[in-house]
């Protein structure tokens, strides 16, 4: 895939799904790996899942460092530093958050959310998929449920079968929507976390799909098929 036929398949989210923001494209930069010239470093300090949400919106292209993160524990996730103590542990989920009976229940979240190895990342990159300058790893797309059942038929419409997805409503854009994607070579389904859905202005009623690059051709001619115009 080149750049200018990746940007076609943002185009061709877009229209197809009639999506009313942009997918986002995110690439990860490898500690020692070079940044692209040209890319400017956002000029905020945020979440991971801001940045997203206004890259979709505003059509902004940029990469972040792991001081440029605010959620260290959704950073440390995709590699970005390491993990907070009491995230990795479960504490700040039971004791902050209180969203578990119990400090293992908690633990084991956080344990089987899909991460990259700590500080084998050195930078992230955003921009909307129909513009991006740079080949990304992964593709995020936030959009409604029927947006979402249309992308799920059209990655069955050759395979058939069943779709298998693994969420847990924690670190859901990061862990779920990236690392999932970047790591395991499949797409993730996930419907946001309290950080994400208080943070950004993703809807009520948005839900979030991550899809690895390699997958974007064969998604984008079966999606012509179940979305024909």
């Amino acid at each position: 895939m080149d750049l200018k036929e990746i940007n076609n398949f943002g185009q061709e989210l877009v229209e197809r799904l009639k999506l009313k923001t942009s997918p986002v494209a995110i690439k990860l930069i490898p500690t020692g790996g070079e940044i692209p010239e040209g890319i400017k470093k956002v000029d905020d300090v945020m979440r991971h899942c801001q940045m997203i949400d206004q890259v979709r919106r505003t059509g902004d292209e940029f990469y972040s460092l792991g001081e440029d993160q605010m959620c260290k524990g959704g950073s440390a996730s995709m590699g970005l530093g390491t993990m907070p103590v009491k995230v990795g542990s479960g504490e700040f989920y039971y004791k902050g958050l209180k969203h578990f009976s119990n400090i293992n229940s908690a633990r084991r979240t956080v344990e089987n959310a899909p991460m990259l190895p700590p500080n084998s990342t050195r930078a992230i990159l955003y921009s909307p998929l129909e513009k991006t300058s740079f080949k990304p790893d992964v593709v995020v797309v936030i959009c409604n449920p029927k947006q979402i059942m249309l992308l799920t038929q059209a990655f069955m419409y050759k395979s058939g079968g069943r779709l298998e997805v693994s969420f847990a409503g924690k670190q859901s854009i990061c862990s779920d929507g990236v690392v999932q994607a970047y790591r395991d070579g499949k797409i993730g389904i996930t419907v946001g976390c309290s950080g994400s859905r208080a943070y950004t202005d993703i809807a009520d009623e948005e839900m979030i799909m991550g899809i690895p690059v390699e997958l974007l051709p064969e998604l984008i001619s079966d999606l012509k098929k179940i979305c024909a115009e």
